[in-house]
């Protein structure tokens, strides 16, 4: 199977690591936008700015191609993945429009509303830029790094299309990753998008000392906001309850790896936003993603109030401590199963 990963980022890195374990049955080619990135990871053997001290196959291939030759890279491939943030998988989605090899994005969040009046999922944005695609998304509970090292991990392949599912299964199943199809993109992305947010606010409480009665709760009703955001969108209840929704949600809110769990951390302690992000190093998409799943929960009614105090709190309006007294502070409600409270 030729296996084409664009993007070298953690992530992507992981991935192509990890189908690489298996050179039997794959040929991968990792794609940096920069060849200078490129060059080191093939001189250097790791990717030292993302996955130090993790070696990459001695089997696995490496491409600097400009975009407009990704075409021509990805022609004879039986499976695609853009392992980009999400500001770029519209360009990206763009250029590989006439692909036709099964696409799937690893991307999570919602698009920044440029043009639009909303941010949209990836699949809404494929839907408008590349709609021939047969496409979908690889999501659920993984840190980059404990995948590279070939620590058991599980994630969740979902597409309407049974070739897309099938492809991310072949590519990416083996002895230390569980790879599960779904058919409720929308659901997945949308978990994979709101873990993100509920991560930051659980930092935020366990920065504060809060305890783990406030813990669990706020995990518990971020699970919630989560679920009504996805329904309204169309997704299918029981996801959320599953590898995509509350496995990511848990992992991303108590890892210490999650970049999110660290902004809410730091924020507790005192620090701003600004010193907060550049101490990372890395992308947090939660802080890019908070105001645009509040802002497509407000288009369609949906009351999620956790996301709200994260966003008033990235926006200086509140400070952590008055975060957590608008949240105990709201009127007393009843406890809906389906989640609609």
């Amino acid at each position: 199977m030729k296996i084409i990963v664009l993007g070298a980022g953690a992530w992507g890195t992981a991935l192509a690591v990890s189908a690489s374990q298996h050179p039997d049955r794959h040929a991968v080619t990792l794609w940096a936008r920069d060849a200078t990135q490129s060059g080191l990871l093939q001189t250097q053997h790791e990717n030292q700015r993302y996955l130090p001290g993790v070696a990459l196959p001695p089997k696995l291939a490496f491409s600097a191609a400009e975009l407009a030759e990704l075409p021509a890279l990805t022609d004879s491939a039986d499976l695609v993945v853009v392992a980009t943030p999400m500001a770029a998988l519209r360009s990206m989605l763009t250029v590989l429009a006439a692909c036709k090899a099964p696409v799937a994005w690893v991307c999570k969040g919602f698009e920044a509303p440029v043009a639009f009046e909303v941010g949209l999922l990836a699949h809404e944005v494929q839907e408008q830029v590349a709609p021939a695609l047969q496409a979908g998304v690889l999501s659920g509970p993984s840190f980059a790094l404990e995948v590279a090292r070939g620590q058991p991990t599980a994630l969740v392949a979902a597409s309407a299309h049974d070739a897309v599912r099938q492809a991310l299964v072949n590519a990416f199943h083996g002895p230390t990753l569980r790879v599960y199809a779904n058919d409720d993109i929308v659901g997945v992305e949308v978990g994979g998008a709101v873990k993100n947010v509920l991560a930051i606010a659980t930092g935020l409480c366990d920065g504060l000392g809060l305890g783990l009665n406030a813990r669990a709760a706020l995990i518990t009703r971020g699970l919630a906001e989560m679920t009504r955001l996805g329904l309204a969108l169309g997704a299918q209840p029981g996801t959320f309850m599953g590898l995509s929704g509350l496995g990511d949600l848990v992992l991303t809110a108590t890892g210490d790896l999650s970049r999110n769990r660290q902004v809410g951390l730091a924020l507790a302690q005192g620090q701003s936003l600004a010193q907060t992000t550049a101490a990372l190093g890395h992308v947090a998409e939660g802080v890019y993603s908070a105001r645009t799943v509040v802002q497509r929960a407000n288009h369609l009614g949906v009351d999620m109030p956790i996301a709200n105090a994260v966003v008033a709190l990235l926006d200086g309006l509140l400070t952590p401590q008055q975060a957590v007294a608008d949240l105990m502070g709201r009127e007393p409600t009843v406890e809906q199963l389906d989640a609609a409270s």
